[in-house]
């Protein structure tokens, strides 16, 4: 038995606020994974701030109908669809997609859509490959504290380099002893 109107339109307003958040999102065919692989899948991109949405195709394009940054995600939805809502950080989402698919080879990326424009496989493959939020925060830190390190030695070193200027004067002045 299908879903009502009133159960429809829940399940709509849910995906529209879902979107609201969401920085990328990417649309899989998830064709042959068993429910307890698309549970894995769910319960390995939750600590990235993903979530795995499957719903009908039609129900999503009447929730991405109101907002034009989602519409190109209108392209790829066909078929047996699962859409990644990713929040917080994209890298880390999709490298745990990516270690899911080589382990499960049964799904395969059909794109994404990231500020209102649509992406295909090797695009989102790119920006998985870029480092991990905690990667980049971790590299500026290590350069914030590099460029410390060397001011203060300058400073340091500037007292130092005047005392033994001072003392190499003072002992050129001095008599030779015999």
């Amino acid at each position: 038995m299908g879903k009502t109107r009133e159960q429809k339109s829940l399940v709509i307003d849910e995906l529209k606020k879902q979107l609201e958040d969401v920085q990328l999102a990417m649309v899989i065919n998830y064709q042959g994974l068993t429910v307890k692989e698309i549970t894995e899948l769910r319960r390995q991109l939750r600590s990235s701030g993903t979530t795995c949405t499957v719903t009908k195709n039609t129900l999503m394009k009447i929730a991405i109908s109101d907002h034009p940054q989602w519409q190109p995600m209108s392209e790829f939805l066909k078929g047996s669809t699962a859409v990644l809502l990713v929040k917080e950080d994209i890298s880390k989402a999709l490298k745990t997609y990516q270690d899911f698919q080589k382990t499960t080879k049964k799904t395969e990326v059909r794109g994404g859509v990231m500020e209102g424009r649509a992406l295909n496989e090797e695009q989102l493959k790119a920006i998985g490959d870029l480092p991990s939020k905690e990667q980049l925060i971790a590299q500026v830190a290590g350069a914030i504290n590099s460029l410390a390190t060397k001011v203060a030695v300058g400073i340091k070193e500037v007292p130092s380099s005047l005392a033994r200027a001072i003392q190499a004067i003072a002992d050129k002045d001095k008599p030779a002893e015999s």
